[in-house]
């Protein structure tokens, strides 16, 4: 399946590899000290159930830096393997999204984003927090976020996002679609049409430029260039190789990401590979800068781990498969031991299996795989820790995230600093496992999800159901624990979570399967597997009710308006009501990569007004919640309040929730609460009342 090989944006042609921008210079982020934020040496008593997660162990693998919510926020944490000794490294306010440990140990560096939004910005601070400083981000308009370290530790590689073109001014009330409210920054169509209207194609597209530098967090020596492109959907530093020649980059839009070496001392790039969508850490030079491991499906239904051979030039010499799981994508890949052994985390249906693999010479036999044992359904991270072990972030249908050190030869082990499992999840009632359920689409096409039944139901009485939609479209719903669930089945109300076509972890072809008019099929999915859960004697037909998160809240939207009496209610979470203000106001970098799957907001204008739920708002029917946090840059307020103003104009019952300090991801342990209660008692309101 070939890449697009035209810009979706711009309608032009486009080359393999990055291309520098002929724009004005791009300008070096600055190292600023700021004032030193580390909390108590003495570790808190935890204020709520909390998860531990993003483990980054320090050289020696004795000590983790990890992202920890025991506060009530995700912030920066650090402490021993072996020991409960966990202190707080950075007490300000913004969440933490990103942690890595320097090579030589002297630094973490962590990405931050201020008041949830996805304006992010790179710091570092030392191991017992001292000297915490900006990298990269702090500057008007700017975001930032981690790359690879070089593998000296001397510097950490980070990506600069700044708008270039010509924004339009602020829309007028005579310009406004229906229901729209003026938010805070000004908005223009990518091609600088305003929406519903004509334009003549004069505005300059306001598009991202992404710059990607080597930086030294001491500040002795100034940034180094690596890429510098426009108009990329994402550009991220993977990897610098052992003598600092080459680096491996990987950009492009969803669905069609990249990996490209580029040689360092001129940027040049000698070679480019598709690769799989998910974790953006996607490969690896071998020592000898003589092989590039990547996590691909180049080719492929399914990712697994290639081995990219360069030649003396460093530009593609052979290409072949070192390991691949029938049905299963390979996830996450990192690499132990030295270099000696890849760990990689394969998706097998929702749940991972970890295993290793000894990298060894070319032409040499196939090595054997050895299995790790997991205590939990899913790895959400995995890293090397020392010279011998590796630590593993695991997620599980009965527990919040914790961090497990794995020994060479001992079982994996809980860090005393992760909180037990009791401990993890809210007291009463206690999390049970969901089971696995598929519906099939009208069309044939077999769907993937989860069920959640509620205590003290007997197995063939319909209950009432809600059907909770993932975001992305490419996330993949897993059997691990959510407190909105819990607090929903708590209240007597069971939980289907369905992976629509669109979703990932079911091939190459299913996550493309929604593309162009293919998304009016995914659609009908929704209500296919609300029908399926009926027809599994699961569900009461006559109580059924539908919402969702991003992706999820659009398509929640969507089906209330094209299936309008299937369900009783519903609620969208930061979910696109219009597509055409939606590119009008979201992030550039995410228009870029928008554009590439639901549709160009020019080209394919006509698809995207007739995909989106406002220009379909006479059919909705049923009361509506809506929620979003208040600095969503992803998807803005204003999907919401006008798609509650269009309710409320036409009689139904319609709320807007605004969560303060939060942005497209509900990070704050009290705003999640609030959500989750809210949304529960008007699921109750509209399915038991």
């Amino acid at each position: 399946m070939a890449a697009d090989a035209r810009n979706q944006l711009t309608d032009e042609s486009a080359a393999p590899a990055p291309v520098r921008t002929t724009a004005r210079p791009a300008t070096a982020p600055v190292v600023a000290p700021v004032a030193d934020a580390a909390g108590p040496r003495d570790t808190p008593r935890p204020r709520v159930a909390h998860g531990c997660w993003y483990p980054s162990p320090d050289p020696r693998g004795e000590h983790v830096a990890f992202i920890c919510d025991r506060d009530g926020a995700p912030q920066l944490w650090a402490g021993p393997v072996g020991s409960d000794d966990a202190h707080l490294l950075d007490t300000g306010p913004d969440h933490v999204t990103e942690v890595s440990w320097s090579p030589g140990g002297e630094w973490i560096a962590y990405t931050v984003a201020p008041g949830g939004s996805g304006h992010t910005r790179v710091l570092c601070v030392r191991p017992d927090g001292s000297d915490r400083r900006v990298l990269a981000g702090a500057e008007p308009g700017r975001s930032a976020y981690l790359g690879c370290w070089a593998r000296d530790g001397s510097a950490l590689a980070v990506t600069v996002a700044e708008p270039v073109g010509e924004r339009a001014g602020p829309l007028t009330a005579t310009d406004r679609p229906p229901g729209w409210t003026e938010r805070d920054g000004h908005a223009t169509l990518l091609d600088g049409i305003r929406p519903g209207g004509a334009g003549d194609g004069t505005t300059a597209p306001v598009r991202d430029r992404l710059t990607a530098y080597l930086v030294d967090p001491a500040g002795t020596t100034a940034p180094r260039l690596l890429a510098d492109e426009t108009g990329a959907a994402t550009l991220r530093v993977c990897d610098i190789s052992q003598d600092g020649r080459l680096a491996l980059l990987r950009r492009g839009p969803r669905a069609r990401r990249e990996a490209v070496v580029v040689r360092t001392a001129d940027q040049a790039p000698t070679c480019a590979l598709p690769v799989a969508d998910g974790d953006p850490w996607i490969g690896r030079f071998s020592s000898d800068a003589r092989t590039v491991w990547l996590r691909s499906n180049h080719d492929r239904e399914f990712a697994a781990l290639l081995a990219l051979r360069l030649d003396g030039a460093d530009e593609r010499k052979d290409l072949g498969v070192v390991v691949a799981r029938d049905g299963c994508d390979l996830e996450l890949l990192t690499f132990v031991e030295g270099d000696r052994r890849a760990a990689l985390a394969w998706n097998d249906g929702g749940t991972s299996v970890l295993e290793t693999l000894p990298l060894t010479a070319e032409g040499s036999a196939p090595p054997a795989l050895r299995e790790v044992p997991l205590a939990h359904e899913v790895v959400t991270r995995v890293t090397a820790a020392g010279p011998h072990g590796m630590v593993v972030a695991l997620s599980g249908s009965r527990r919040r995230p914790g961090v497990w050190a794995v020994p060479t030869s001992a079982p994996p082990a809980r860090t005393p600093w992760s909180a037990s499992d009791a401990a993890s999840v809210p007291r009463g009632l206690p999390p049970a496992p969901p089971v696995p359920l598929r519906a099939t689409a009208r069309d044939g096409l077999l769907l993937g999800g989860w069920y959640h039944r509620a205590p003290g139901r007997s197995p063939g009485e319909p209950a009432p159901c809600v059907v909770h939609l993932h975001g992305g479209p490419e996330e993949q719903e897993r059997p691990v624990f959510d407190p909105l669930y819990q607090e929903l089945l708590g209240r007597g109300m069971d939980v289907f979570a369905p992976d629509v076509r669109g979703s990932s972890g079911w091939g190459r072809s299913f996550v493309d399967a929604d593309l162009g008019e293919g998304r009016f099929a995914a659609i009908d999915d929704v209500a296919d597997c609300a029908t399926h859960a009926v027809a599994s004697g699961f569900a009461d037909p006559q109580r059924l009710a539908v919402m969702g998160h991003s992706y999820g809240g659009y398509l929640t939207l969507a089906s209330l308006v094209w299936h309008p009496h299937l369900f009783r209610t519903g609620i969208t979470v930061c979910g696109m009501s219009d597509f055409a203000t939606f590119f009008a106001g979201t992030e550039p970098w995410l228009a870029e990569s928008a554009a590439h799957k639901y549709g160009h907001p020019e080209r394919d204008s006509a698809l995207l007004r007739a995909l989106s739920p406002m220009s379909r708002v006479d059919e909705l029917r049923v009361p509506l919640l809506a929620v979003h946090g208040e600095h969503d840059t992803n998807v803005p307020p204003g999907e919401s309040e006008q798609i509650v103003s269009a309710a409320r104009a036409r009689g139904l019952v319609a709320e807007l929730m605004l969560l303060r300090d939060e942005g497209h991801d509900f990070r704050r342990a009290d705003n999640r609460r609030l959500f989750r209660r809210a949304a529960a008692e008007w699921m109750q309101r509209w399915l038991l009342g």
